[in-house]
């Protein structure tokens, strides 16, 4: 059982008409699910941006939370960068505000986080990490690229049997503003959003 804030989110997430090119962007992710959950096997989606800060943590985490919302039990999400950083501590607090119950499990520069969307499962370990870092998985995955730059860069990724661009603008922007909150949290809404309607679409 999801906590019930978090739960409170997804239900209040807009039900927007989504642009077409979007659709059409989204549907190369429900098409490469639904080909998994309807053949029994594991789901592995490694969500990748250039320093695994923001976006393909928000994406990571919300992806993994959504899926269990939907009852799909065989969905592992992973994110990664093409190189390490650090998870940018406002959007830890984005997903805090969100119902996210996060724990900082180190204070080195690059910290772990637990971060818990349940009682009972498994925290999602956030870290910044390079996309192929032994943490995540090395082949029978789907890479889906969260940012531009990431996607021109990485032109090929050993393993992903599917390489799919969902990519979004990054809230870095904003940073040391006065919208800095606000802007995290409209990405992160605009990513559940989305991700909401993939898994809404899986016949399980």
């Amino acid at each position: 059982m999801l906590y019930p804030k978090i739960v409170a989110q997804i239900e209040a997430l807009p039900k927007v008409a989504l642009a077409p090119e979007r659709l059409d962007l989204l549907q190369h992710l429900i098409n490469y699910v639904q080909e998994k959950v309807t053949h029994n096997r594991a789901v592995n989606l490694n969500f990748i941006c250039t320093h695994n800060s923001r976006r393909s943590h928000l994406s990571q985490v919300w992806a993994q939370t959504i899926a269990q919302y939907y009852n799909l039990k065989n969905v592992t999400c992973y994110s990664g960068g093409t190189e390490a950083t650090a998870l940018f501590p406002v959007a830890v607090e984005t997903l805090e505000n969100s119902g996210f119950k996060i724990e900082k499990l180190s204070n080195e520069s690059n910290p772990v986080y637990a971060i818990k969307y349940s009682e009972n499962n498994h925290p999602i370990i956030g870290f910044s990490k390079t996309f192929d870092a032994d943490f995540n998985p090395t082949s029978n995955f789907a890479a889906i690229l969260t940012c531009s730059s990431a996607d021109k860069g990485c032109p090929f990724i050993i393993g992903a049997e599917k390489r799919i661009p969902i990519t979004y603008k990054d809230p870095k922007a904003f940073d040391n503003t006065p919208q800095q909150l606000e802007k995290y949290t409209e990405r992160s809404l605009q990513i559940a959003t989305e991700l909401n309607y993939v898994f809404s679409q899986i016949k399980a």
